[in-house]
This record gives structure tokens, C-alpha cells and sequence, in this order.
């Protein structure tokens, strides 16, 4: 999977595997995180979101747990 690297102040890059619908985020000092069962156009919005860590905390964050 391809990191990218992001503007934001809290997440440092974000990846994406259509094949499984897999998202991964690595947040700055606290690690990268595995996002399941997430459908591409919420990665593309959240990939062009104007502030990603608000997106993220909107529209993510304890949505897409992989367990």
C-alpha cells in the first residue's frame, strides 16, 4: 500500500487498498492505525478534505475498526 503524505498537524500519512478496502493513517508520535471495510470515496473525500484531522475526527475515527 502507498503512503501519502498529508498537510496536517496531527496525521503525517494516509494509504489505501481498493482491493480490500483497507485504510491506514500514521498519526505524528503515536503510530499508524489499519481502518477495514472502508469504501474508496471515503478515502478520496478524506484524501482532499481542506483539514484532514477534522475530517478524520468527523467522518472516521471509531467508524472503521477492523475487529
Amino acid at each position: 500500500m502507498e503512503m501519502i503524505p498529508v498537510s496536517s498537524s496531527a496525521i503525517s500519512h494516509i494509504g489505501y487498498d481498493k482491493n480490500t478496502k483497507q485504510m491506514k493513517i500514521t498519526f505524528k508520535g503515536s503510530g499508524t492505525y489499519d481502518y477495514c471495510n472502508v469504501p474508496e470515496s471515503v478515502f478520496e473525500a478524506f484524501k482532499n478534505a481542506s483539514s484532514i484531522g477534522t475530517h478524520y475526527s468527523k467522518y472516521i475515527k471509531d467508524k472503521y475498526n477492523c475487529f
